[in-house]
């Protein structure tokens, strides 16, 4: 009785929902039927112009190092580089295992979101910016915004306290931060689970060097 009672519930509601979508779909198509061959110029003339001014940016970025996670030789580039970038992460880093953890996971989010800049930086090599920007415990990301410091990412404590966090956490960390675009699922690919990710992260920064603290 019960079972039949659900069943009747959730199929009225599916009912509801799938009205809802038709109703929806009728008036989209119904305001397309009205638009004549000016508006539909006109709306093919603005998406043309969006898409001219996304590829305009897109090489922008590009053109400054963005899509690459790269490593910024100086103070003095390190201020060149903020200046003409609106979002940046930068990585301070020095030659360890947790930094090499760090290194993998931003490599692959560079990729990702083209509208941030994603760099590094020898915090032992940088003592003036070190001192400055109070940066004490390492790995710690500056997130940099309009060129000012906006947040940090210290060690791996908002990560869940360990080296064994996912891409996709870090992802999220920034978009909170709101340094990188983002919108509901993650950018990286998501028929990868969370446990082949950092897997597949550890595994590989293991490989590249066995120098650790």
């Amino acid at each position: 009785m019960e079972n039949s009672m659900v069943q009747e519930i959730v199929a009225k509601q599916v009912l509801t929902v799938a009205k809802a979508v038709e109703e929806k779909l009728d008036e989209e198509i119904s305001a397309l039927d009205r638009m004549d061959m000016d508006d539909i110029e006109a709306l093919r003339e603005r998406r043309l112009h969006q898409m001219k001014k996304m590829a305009e940016k897109r090489n922008r970025w590009i053109s400054l190092g963005h899509s690459d996670y790269t490593e910024i030789p100086s103070e003095k580039d390190f201020f060149a580089a903020v200046k003409a970038s609106d979002r940046v992460v930068c990585h301070f880093y020095r030659d360890n295992w947790p930094c090499k953890v760090m290194d993998k996971h931003l490599s692959i989010l560079a990729k990702q979101h083209i509208e941030t800049r994603f760099m590094k930086i020898h915090a032992e090599k940088s003592p003036f910016l070190a001192e400055k920007l109070k940066i004490v415990v390492l790995p710690t990301l500056a997130l940099i915004k309009n060129a000012k410091v906006d947040d940090y990412v210290v060690g791996f404590d908002q990560l869940g306290g360990t080296d064994e966090f996912s891409t996709e956490e870090l992802e999220e960390r920034l978009a909170k931060a709101q340094v990188i675009f983002f919108e509901g699922e993650s950018s990286l690919n998501p028929s990868r689970s969370g446990s082949q990710a950092r897997r597949s992260v550890r595994q590989s920064a293991k490989s590249d060097s066995s120098d650790s603290e």
